[in-house]
């Protein structure tokens, strides 16, 4: 009898303290400070995708959420979900009439395996689905310009070509060749790039190859953009995989309430980082990635362990995505591999970041474009920060980070990020720099900001409405076909 009356007791002690409270029992900054000087210490290497250090920060990550009492998701053995990727091709050719050119120095692969095809070359402009519709391109290869009308961040094209190259697929075509031509990302620099850097997941190299085609080969795009019929040949190769596996970090807290337990927020972030690479003044090489991402990580870090101890109304998922670095891997991978149903998320609460410029205000990455708009900023706001929608958005940043996977499928899916006004100098700084070190970060911020972010996912998992994009966003027809139109998304239960 006694234990139940001190069960009785703690519960009502626990559910009398609001979220702030309970946010502010749990986040602490010499704990802050700990995991952020662990994961972006100099013997992880800067977490490059794939890596033994990167995996080491996997195992951290995996052993923290245990000393939490997070659990594995129910459809999963342990915390690990593995990320299968392969190198891209190392050697190619693409044969358009008598013109030959060569992979990495005339053109780059987006997606591919082993290939070895021919086929009548037919040009249908950027490739929109009425572009699609207007020419029969089966047993064809298919050529666009990259990117669509309008849209001008090349970051943004590989979006847009992924849903290109699921077109031509379903229309029957045996290959997809964009037309690519940027001032912003000239072709010199994007070819060392990919070259040096390029992974793909193996499930999507065995779908249709896909290759970027530098415009400035003027002859020969005069002869895709030609009525008559041209043939062209595309060959690639694949190197052996020796490759480490490289894993997504996953863990869940099962819900107070009866129903609403039903529904789950991911939080998620990417815990990888960009490795080794250009030595800086001082001579360090090291990449260490405190802001990006070691920060984010550690945010959700955070509500892992405020959740574990304190549950919430919703369930819980925790994920910590591999090769964001990399092309949104680890995220994208997931979002087709979901430990759970995604018709069971109602929300996604990504935390990334490049850098701060403003320790008076927390940055969210789609702040007006879903119902939980009001909980962020009241959670802001009583740490002593204001949230301010991205002040960037030239810049594409919603569509930059492992949100956005969820957002395609229509999951609600903004990012929480450190406070910036502009990407100017003092990020520039920082960004995917050597200098990215813990030693020089704001832990007095970053307990404001870190607090702000828990209680705000307090707020979002036990409120009474469930959250949904709002009326109008380009991803709100897509949420209303993955919930078929339920209460959910008007936040009716």
């Amino acid at each position: 009898m006694r234990n139940v009356w001190l069960f009785l007791l703690i519960a009502h002690s626990v559910f009398a303290q609001n979220g702030q409270q309970l946010t502010e029992n749990t986040v602490q900054t010499n704990t802050i400070k700990g995991h952020i000087y662990f994961l972006a210490s100099d013997e992880l290497k800067g977490r490059n995708t794939p890596s033994a250090e990167l995996n080491i920060a996997a195992r951290y990550l995996a052993t923290s959420l245990m000393r939490y009492g997070v659990q594995p998701a129910p459809t999963m053995e342990g915390y690990f979900q593995k990320v299968p990727l392969s190198n891209p091709p190392v050697s190619g050719e693409l044969t358009i009439a008598e013109s030959t050119l060569l992979l990495k120095e005339d053109f780059i692969t987006v997606n591919g395996q082993d290939t070895d095809l021919e086929g009548e070359l037919v040009f249908i402009g950027r490739g929109n689905e009425a572009d699609f519709n207007k020419q029969n391109v089966e047993g064809k290869l298919v050529v666009t310009w990259a990117g669509y009308e309008g849209e001008s961040n090349p970051q943004k094209w590989f979006v847009s070509g992924g849903d290109k190259r699921k077109l031509a697929q379903e229309q029957g075509a045996i290959g997809l060749i964009e037309l690519y031509n940027s001032q912003r990302l000239p072709w010199n620099f994007l070819k060392r790039r990919m070259g040096r850097s390029q992974l793909m997941m193996e499930e999507v190299a065995t779908t249709l190859p896909h290759i970027w085609l530098n415009a400035a080969e003027t002859e020969v795009v005069q002869k895709l953009k030609s009525a008559d019929k041209v043939t062209g040949k595309l060959v690639l190769r694949m190197p052996a995989n020796t490759n480490p596996p490289t894993y997504n970090v996953v863990g869940m807290v099962e819900g107070t309430d009866p129903v609403l337990k039903n529904e789950y927020i991911i939080y998620s972030a990417h815990y990888d980082h960009v490795g080794i690479g250009r030595a800086d003044e001082q001579g360090d090489s090291i990449y260490n990635g405190a802001r990006d991402n070691a920060v984010g990580t550690v945010t959700v870090l955070s509500a892992a362990e405020n959740i574990a101890k304190y549950p919430t109304k919703r369930s819980a998922l925790f994920v910590f995505f591999t090769g964001e670095e990399k092309g949104l891997l680890g995220s994208n991978w997931y979002a087709n591999h979901p430990a759970v149903p995604l018709d069971k998320v109602v929300y996604c609460f990504n935390s990334d970041n490049g850098g701060y410029n403003d320790t008076s205000i927390a940055t969210i990455v789609g702040l007006t474009r879903t119902t939980a708009q009001a909980h962020i900023e009241k959670a802001c706001t009583a740490f002593g920060l204001t949230a301010i929608e991205d002040p960037a958005k030239e810049r594409g940043l919603f569509d930059r980070s492992d949100n956005v996977n969820f957002a395609k499928k229509g999951v609600p899916a903004p990012t929480f990020s450190m406070g910036f006004r502009a990407f100017d100098e003092e990020i520039g700084k920082y960004y995917h720099q050597p200098g990215d070190h813990p030693n020089n970060l704001d832990y007095t911020y970053l307990t404001k900001f870190f607090k702000s972010y828990v209680y705000s996912c307090r707020l979002i998992a036990n409120a009474p409405e469930t959250p949904f994009w709002r009326e109008g966003d380009k991803y709100y027809s897509v949420g209303k076909e993955l919930y078929k139109a339920s209460e959910k998304t008007g936040g009716q239960k």
